[in-house]
């Protein structure tokens, strides 16, 4: 090794010349060689070249012999153990063994299905390339990669993620998402679509929109959207406190859940959107912090941090915990905008607050509704913080009655749910 090299060593290692030996050197040298291995791989990884020669090995790949009891699932691009995927898989695993079951994880979210016990292959790897192109099941809640050409051996499960409140693909008039335009957005969503052999939906008014949205022409099965059979199965007082341990959350406090969707126009890069919290909570601990404590979910898109250090003790930041369905579970009031968490929470039969803050921009620029939200949201609709605490004082008085408008919304979005969503669905697929 030369002097220089030596030094270098030396330095990055922090070795003192009494404690140097020939042994330091060597794992020096091998540290140094996986690190520049590992850097090399990352860059090589990232190549126009190599992400061609990848893809078309998929292709390629999409010919080899099925496995045919091998069910692949992914939520949310490999991030989450969660959602539908997730419910569907725990069903199969406790009422199908014949099947082998895979989940498909994100590199830097392993920990979370080993955590789970949940058998996991790295999306993206060689490994997940062998399995996916071999599968006979794909189950996923979001749009998979254009190049991933469907072998023609796979039926392509898609639960999907939500009843739509806000106007989607092909309804969509205009689109403001980074990266893309309406004609080039409703082109690829159209490509995904005719993909799916199975698309699950939770009541009939998300039928007829996902039909027609998603230009779906082939098995629906309405059978109440899977995730929710945990809002029905585990609604008890152990479960809740099991989960408000786990989060560190105090038991003696009711717990409000603030869940908003992220908006089309607000974004640093395609992928990742920013949120401006428009909700004082300064102001909701000096009116409810003696009575409530607020759990803050943003949604899976959006890229901002929340710092919350200030509000110890009051506000606490749940968006990277791993399954919304215990959140719900949790919290004894809803404050939402314009996402699709509302539908599953109704399931509790529990009051809900809508903070539309923004509402005109929203329905008349960026998405629009896909029926008068203003007068069938089953609770209050508020624009500021101080109509906020108001309701949210008004419904602790009321001991926590649902609005008068609750019952009609349960009706049309919620009929279907019961706590056996997931065993209809798999029965339809899984024959």
């Amino acid at each position: 090794m030369t002097e220089k090299g030596y030094k270098v060593l030396r330095h990055k290692y922090k070795w003192s010349v009494n404690r140097l030996s020939s042994r330091d050197v060597v794992e020096a040298l091998k540290k140094e060689i996986k690190r520049k291995i590992k850097h090399g791989i990352k860059i090589l990884g990232k190549s126009r070249l190599f992400i061609g020669i990848y893809h078309r090995t998929f292709k390629v790949m999409a010919h080899l012999p099925v496995k045919r009891n091998l069910v692949m699932f992914e939520s949310f691009f490999g991030r989450q153990y969660s959602c539908n995927p997730r419910a569907i898989y725990e069903y199969m695993r406790d009422h199908c063994p014949e099947y082998q079951l895979v989940w498909s994880a994100n590199a830097k979210c392993t920990e979370l299905f080993e955590r789970h016990r949940v058998p996991y292959v790295k999306r993206f790897s060689l490994k997940w390339l062998m399995l996916m192109t071999r599968a006979n099941y794909w189950v996923t809640n979001v749009r998979l990669p254009l190049w991933m050409s469907k072998p023609k051996h796979t039926v392509y499960l898609q639960t999907w993620h939500g009843t739509p409140l806000k106007r989607l693909a092909l309804d969509m008039e205009e689109v403001h998402m980074p990266g893309t335009n309406a004609e080039k957005y409703k082109h690829n969503f159209l490509a995904e679509t005719a993909r799916w052999d199975y698309l699950i939906s939770p009541n009939a008014y998300s039928s007829e929109i996902f039909a027609r949205a998603f230009g779906f022409e082939n098995t629906m099965i309405e059978s109440g959207y899977p995730r929710n059979d945990f809002l029905y199965q585990q609604n008890n007082q152990e479960t809740i406190d099991l989960i408000k341990e786990r989060i560190g959350l105090p038991k003696d406090k009711k717990v409000i859940l603030y869940a908003p969707t992220w908006r089309d126009n607000q974004f640093y890069e395609k992928g990742r959107y920013r949120f401006d919290l428009a909700l004082d909570l300064a102001q909701m601990r000096q009116k409810l912090g003696c009575e409530f404590v607020i759990i803050l979910r943003m949604h899976y898109l959006i890229a901002d941090q929340l710092d919350l250090s200030e509000f110890e003790g009051f506000a606490y930041d749940v968006s990277h915990y791993e399954d919304i369905s215990e959140l719900y579970l949790i919290a004894d009031l809803l404050i939402t905008d314009y996402s699709s968490v509302f539908f599953d929470y109704a399931n509790l039969r529990r009051p809900m607050i809508f903070f539309t803050y923004d509402i005109e921009d929203y329905r008349d620029h960026l998405r629009g509704f896909y029926f008068d939200f203003e007068k069938k949201a089953p609770g209050p609709i508020v624009l500021t913080t101080e109509q906020v605490i108001e309701a949210a004082e008004q419904i602790a008085a009321s001991n926590f009655r649902v609005s008068d408008r609750f019952d009609a919304f349960f009706q049309k979005f919620c009929s279907l749910e019961s706590g056996r969503s997931s065993e209809k669905a798999v029965k339809t697929v899984f024959k």
